[in-house]
């Protein structure tokens, strides 16, 4: 599995023609404690750089956009009645929709993990 970031903040983790997507740890970091998670319905369409998400914390609202376009075939369930794992586990179990790619070529202005680090240097 190959994973990308967006200058948003979003991580997408590719696997085939299927993706998880959820957000850094530099951005749940800049968010604060997270209280509340809206992720998109199984069978939604998002596009890339659309609103896909709805993240709260104690210090504000912000989006969470797609990375690429595509169906969402699943919304993380556990961040229902736990929120808090986008700030525990950002990169892991506080991931927010699984999605099928429309296009994978949407995928080559996405950064690696270097790239990443280097931009949230510059920040």
């Amino acid at each position: 599995m190959t994973r990308y970031f967006t200058q948003d903040h979003e991580w997408i983790e590719v696997d085939g023609d299927t993706a998880t997507v959820g957000i850094t740890d530099y951005a749940q970091g800049q968010l604060g404690d997270i209280v509340f998670v809206e992720v998109p319905d199984a069978g939604a369409s998002v596009t890339k750089g659309g609103d896909a998400a709805v993240v709260e914390s104690v210090k504000a609202a912000s989006d969470v956009y797609s990375p690429v376009t595509g169906t969402v075939t699943e919304g993380n369930p556990a961040l229902a009645d736990d929120p808090a794992l986008v700030n525990t586990a950002p990169e892991g179990d506080g991931w927010f929709f699984k999605l099928t790619i429309a296009d994978k070529g949407e995928l080559d202005g996405l950064m690696d993990e270097a790239a990443y680090k280097a931009f949230c240097d510059t920040l």
